[in-house]
């Protein structure tokens, strides 16, 4: 049985190649998103939780300036080799803790056409201290009727993961409390959401939960096992140097999974993903 250990909530867990690996579908999922971006050459765009950039890719080529954000050096870094030069002068990454937006005064300045945002606010909303705050930044950041649009985990999203993750922690010896505590995620309903948004001052045109069952990947060090490392890293650090209690947990995490996610015609993986999309006009 193991101890709870104190966890670096500085740690960057995060690695393109990793996320490449275990979740390389997050970036080439994101039609509707995209439609609802609706790209133009004189937008301005403020790119929330940007990661690797391999989403911003995906309108960069059709907008006038964009400004990616997120408070992983790594990926930061991944976003300025692949992008930075190829779209010299359009584009900027900068490693921010996008909680914490009201100490950049030149992002949160209403010059931005569009406030974007994929697979991102799921983590950066966690802290319930910061939440609303978080939000309340992203209107300030934007012109009069910019746009705020997103797309990140809904309520109920990865529920059977999420569980089985807590439980391999409770078998390992891991109180509950810390697992609360190092809790790394907030998926909010579309009724929460659309109320939080129209109290700050949004009209919500758009605000839509889909239930989006989505397939692992089959790459060595990816799939399931990839997924729950790279994922649940902020669970897993409770174990600080102890590696039989971090791979413990990964085994049964898998173990309990493997009838849950696996598909009998096909032995193919897949997570029940929930989507909460929206788009809301700063008036």
């Amino acid at each position: 049985m193991s101890t709870p250990q104190t966890t670096d909530q500085n740690k960057d867990n995060w690695s393109s190649e990793a996320y490449k690996t275990s979740a390389s579908f997050v970036p080439h999922l994101t039609s509707k998103l995209l439609g609802y971006i609706d790209p133009q050459p004189s937008d301005k765009i403020l790119d929330i939780g940007c990661g690797d950039g391999k989403f911003t890719d995906l309108f960069l080529s059709h907008v006038e300036k964009v400004l990616g954000l997120d408070a992983s050096p790594a990926m930061i870094q991944a976003a300025e080799r692949d992008y930075a030069a190829k779209y010299d002068g359009k584009v900027d990454f900068r490693v921010t803790d996008c909680c914490y937006l009201e100490n950049d005064k030149e992002t949160v300045s209403g010059k931005w056409d569009k406030v974007v945002s994929n697979a991102a606010l799921h983590w950066i909303l966690r802290r319930e201290d910061t939440r609303h705050s978080t939000l309340r930044n992203l209107y300030s950041s934007l012109k009069p009727n910019g746009k705020f649009i997103f797309e990140m985990g809904g309520h109920g999203n990865v529920s059977e993961v999420n569980t089985a993750l807590q439980f391999a922690l409770l078998k390992q010896g891991i109180p509950l409390p810390k697992i609360q505590e190092v809790y790394p995620w907030f998926f909010p309903s579309d009724t929460w959401m659309r109320n939080t948004l129209e109290s700050i001052g949004f009209r919500v045109d758009v605000m839509e939960l889909e239930y989006r069952p989505t397939k692992l990947t089959g790459e060595k060090g990816g799939g399931l096992e990839g997924w729950v490392r790279l994922m649940g890293a902020n669970f897993l650090d409770v174990f600080g140097d102890d590696e039989e209690g971090r791979e413990g947990a990964v085994r049964d995490v898998c173990a309990v999974l493997e009838n849950v996610v696996t598909r009998e015609e096909d032995g193919s993986r897949w997570l029940g993903y929930v989507r909460l999309r929206g788009v809301a006009v700063k008036v």
